[in-house]
């Protein structure tokens, strides 16, 4: 073969893909709705929560503020994911909506701790709360948060963006069930600790659904590998099921986003195969057995000159 005298190679297998990766135009859709509808009924719990004294109420407006604002950076993370890919970003802006994820995660923690600080508060101070107009509120809000909830649930449910709008959502439909519960209790038995109490657990439930949001998408950011990626799995099925292939080395997995997942790759072969079949070969298993979109192959015809190619 002509590459017998040379020591490697480089080749970059795509597949027939480009840098670029379509954005589902109804995730899209569907968050501008979610957007709309939360923001609207957001002041409309800032009114009844000041006119009742709920801190459950102006604890969920707050919370479906900062949902319209995680909307709206999920809507802006899809606007720019759609963006082509240019010099400066040959991957385009798809990593904007991991970015978003991670923010919309942070802001929920922050949330929930701002909610528990004022319910702590209330413990020392309790304050009259007007039920009646506390369960209208509540209850509208259920409402809304429910069709918001239908809208988002209908989407691309693998989506890391679409997903933590999800759990805001989820939060606010709590917050507002919360908030009919404690109404009733106050009601029924004056127990007006009962706003603060279901105001907590709700800010509890949060904090454990904002850090899974915060974990996954720091872990892309951080370029970790996949968690249904093992290395030595994808070492042992290429030299299996490809004989020409001696050894694979310089193994490098990474997400671009939640479902977009790249890897790069040293492979050293034999002179019986030529090196265009064995990158079909190898992109094939790669992509049917890891679900791996984006591959760049470097070909060896010797043992690899890196000091580091265990690595």
């Amino acid at each position: 073969m002509s590459h017998s005298n040379h020591n490697h190679s480089h080749d970059h297998c795509h597949g027939g893909h480009d840098h670029n990766v379509t954005v589902n135009q109804d995730n899209k859709k569907r968050v501008l709705w979610a957007m709309v509808l939360t923001f609207g009924f957001m002041f409309a719990e800032v009114i009844g929560g000041y006119i009742s004294g709920s801190l459950a109420l102006i604890a969920d407006a707050g919370h479906m503020f900062s949902d319209g604002l995680a909307l709206l950076l999920s809507w802006f993370a899809f606007k720019y994911s759609d963006k082509a890919a240019d010099e400066t970003r040959s991957f385009g802006w798809h990593r904007f909506q991991i970015l978003a994820a991670f923010v919309n995660g942070l802001s929920l923690l922050l949330i929930a701790a701002w909610i528990i600080i004022e319910a702590l508060q209330r413990f020392f101070h309790p304050i009259e709360v007007m039920a009646t107009p506390m369960i209208i509120i509540a209850f509208g809000g259920v409402i809304i948060n429910f069709i918001v909830f239908k809208i988002l649930s209908g989407g691309d449910q693998e989506n890391l963006n679409l997903k933590s709008a999800m759990i805001h959502v989820i939060g606010d439909l709590l917050g507002s069930v919360a908030a009919i519960l404690a109404a009733l209790l106050i009601l029924a038995f004056n127990w007006y600790i009962a706003d603060p109490i279901l105001s907590m657990i709700v800010a509890l439930l949060i904090i454990k659904s904002g850090w899974s949001v915060v974990k996954k998408s720091a872990h892309i950011l951080l370029e970790g590998a996949p968690a249904n990626i093992n290395e030595t799995q994808v070492k042992y099925q290429l030299i299996k099921n490809i004989p020409s292939i001696i050894d694979v080395h310089h193994i490098h997995v990474w997400s671009l986003t939640n479902d977009i997942k790249l890897m790069t790759l040293h492979v050293q072969v034999n002179e019986i195969q030529h090196e265009t079949d064995v990158l079909k070969s190898i992109k094939s298993i790669l992509t049917k057995q890891f679900e791996i979109q984006h591959t760049t192959i470097q070909v060896e015809h010797l043992p690899c000159p890196d000091d580091d190619c265990g690595m």
